[in-house]
Order: C-alpha cells, then structure tokens, then sequence
C-alpha cells in the first residue's frame, strides 16, 4: 500500500485532463507557427486556452504569457521588470521559493539593492515594515509569495497589492501555490505580475504561464522568435497548455467542494496526530484554516533519533511525504523557510499535502505509521 501525500510537490494528472491532450500528441500535431491548416489548428486550440485562462482570471487573453511553469515565470517576471522600468530596489522575504530568492541573490551581485521585510514568529509578513519600506525606498519590486509552500502560510495578497499600488511599486507574487485553489480576480488585484505552474492543480508538468497586467508591461525574457506575442521565444507545449486550461477549467468549476473536503483530510491529521503523538505541534501557521494553505499541513516532531531518517523511514512504510520544498530534495542543508523561522531547532519536520484523491484512510494510515515511528502507543 502507498499513500501519497506530497501534493505540493505535484499532483496527479487529472484524468479529465489527459483525454483532451491525447489528440494533441497523437493527431494534431501542427506547429502552432505555421500557417498551413495543420499549423492554424492548433494555433487556434492555443488561443482559446489562453482565452479560457484570462475567463477565469478576470483579465484579457493578452496578459497571459505560456512558459515552462513557475520557476520560468518567477524569473521572468523580477528581472525583465527589474530592466524594463530601471528598479533600483527588491522587496522580499527570506522564506520565499528558491525561484525567488536566488533570483534576488544573483539580482543583488549585478547591484541591485535588495531588502527583507520583516516577518512575525509564525513567518507572516510584517505589513507595518512592508509600508516602511515602500515610504522610503523608489523605483521598487515587491515580491512575496501568495502562499508559502513550505509552511502554508498565506499572505494577505489584497492588502499589499494595495500598498504597492499606493505607492507605485511593481508588485510580483509567486502565486503557483494558490492558482487553482483559490480564485484571483485580477480585475481587483493590484498585481503586476502572478505565476502558475499546472502540476500544482492536475495538470501535466513542464507548463505554466505568466500573468502580466496590461499597463505593467516588461520586456522578453527568453528570445529566438515571436511566440508568445513577442514575449517568449521557442515553439510552444501545445498539449501542455491543452491540459493546463482545462486542469484550471476544472479546479474553478469544483473549488468549493474539493476546498470543503481537503480542509477535512487537514483537520483530521491534525486532529489524529494530536492525540496520537504527544508533543507535537506545527510549524509557522500550518494549523491555522484561516491563514493556512488548506492543502499543506507542516509538522513539527520532538526531538528524537528517528528525525535523521524520518522521510526515508516514512517511505519504507509506505508514505510519500516531504521535507519541505521538493525543489530542495538532494540538497546538503535543511529547509531556509524552517531555518529562518526556527534558527538552531532540533525538531523533526514533515511537510504532508493533500489532494481531492486523498481519502480519510490515507489520513489515518499515515497517522498511524508515524505514531509507530515515534514508539507511542496508537
């Protein structure tokens, strides 16, 4: 028996999702750049998947921009504004996805100025600091992530687009958490710029797009040809994209019920590992519905010898969790979110995430594996 639980990392193709990419691989095969019938095709089919897109997300079809999922988008976003509108400053978060983070760490080597904004002890982002910053400092981009993925955490998106609209700062968030969990009403959201990656809501790997509003325009961040409107060389994943409209097409058309269910699959763990496994706790807001991702819970384990082999030891019994960000897997050092908020802690930590195909047995199951884990009694 396995039991998936990484969620955040990626999530299964939605079956949905898959048939209508099929004829894509198989059949319509066109490039989207040609002209002939083959090629117009196809084009077509992506142009009403951008259309599509925009619906959702209350925008027009011109401020989506396909790219290669987040991490592209990210990158794309901070250093083309940081050029095109001349940005002598970045407002970040030392907690951010490392899309963004080493962005900024090479941004500041080239010279650029680069601040942290402060953080409360369960790692929220301090708005009276951000407001601070935002006096003092011109010519800036803000970018802080809509939710953590890590530890959950959401950022109160609205009331900072505010502030950066206040003050006439270019306002990034590395949204690939949260787009196709909660709806983004871009017509009321003072972003300048939002990511998206598909594998996070059910649709295939390697595809995601940009938003970028309409009045915030910035430069091409990859060239060699005018796809993408002039704004990102190379042929396009035509059936990516395929499968990334109608993965966000079915995320926004079930949001409420799979959010109501999920949210349960969440309290339930917390509440079995409660009572089940004594001291332990959460890590920044985790547990918290209201200022939590509904779809992460981050788990903080007393000291013990089986911290060192937690996830290997999990995955021998069956379970596919993480310890953090799947991005870090391989790396030498423990999670920067965890580090920064918790400098010196010798607790275990478990990252779980949930999806609308897990079931309350795969809670309990992983429940009780990890109570046997910690030698208490179940």
């Amino acid at each position: 028996m396995r039991i998936y639980l990484d969620n955040a990392a990626t999530t299964p193709l939605d079956p949905e999702v898959f048939e209508v990419m099929k004829p894509f691989m198989l059949e319509d095969f066109g490039n989207p750049s040609s002209t002939h019938a083959h090629g117009r095709k196809v084009r077509a089919a992506i142009e009403s998947s951008r259309k599509k897109i925009a619906e959702l997300l209350n925008c027009t079809p011109g401020e989506i921009i396909f790219t290669s999922g987040g991490t592209e988008a990210d990158n794309a976003i901070i250093r083309s504004a940081i050029s095109t509108y001349n940005i002598k400053t970045i407002i970040s978060s030392p907690i951010e996805h490392h899309a963004v983070t080493h962005t900024v760490d090479h941004l500041a080597k080239e010279g650029v100025n680069t601040i942290m904004v402060n953080l409360d002890a369960n790692g929220h982002v301090d708005l009276q600091h951000l407001e601070h910053l935002l006096k003092n400092n011109k010519d800036v981009l803000v970018s802080l992530m809509h939710a953590n993925n890590e530890i959950g955490n959401l950022l109160d998106i609205n009331r900072v687009g505010e502030l950066c609209n206040t003050y006439n700062a270019f306002f990034h968030s590395d949204t690939v958490q949260t787009v196709g969990h909660y709806k983004h009403d871009m017509k009321t959201l003072h972003v300048c710029g939002l990511t998206a990656g598909a594998h996070k809501f059910h649709g295939p790997k390697g595809v995601g797009f940009m938003y970028i509003r309409k009045d915030r325009k910035i430069h091409s961040f990859i060239h060699g040809g005018a796809q993408e409107r002039n704004m990102r060389g190379g042929t396009e994943n035509v059936y990516g994209i395929i499968g990334l409209a109608k993965a966000l097409e079915i995320a926004y058309r079930d949001m409420d019920e799979h959010k109501k269910y999920i949210q349960s699959l969440k309290s339930r763990m917390i509440e079995g590992l409660k009572e089940q496994l004594p001291g332990v706790s959460f890590n920044g807001d985790s547990a918290n519905p209201e200022r939590s991702l509904y779809t992460v819970l981050n788990v903080s384990l007393p000291e013990s010898e089986e911290n060192d082999m937690l996830l290997f030891n999990l995955d021998l019994q069956g379970i596919s969790a993480s310890g953090g960000s799947a991005c870090s897997s391989g790396a030498t050092t423990g999670s920067h979110v965890l580090g920064t908020l918790y400098p010196g802690s010798k607790r275990g930590a478990v990252r779980f995430s949930f999806s609308k195909y897990n079931t309350p047995e795969d809670i309990d199951f992983a429940v009780s594996k990890m109570a046997a884990l910690y030698k208490v009694e179940a």
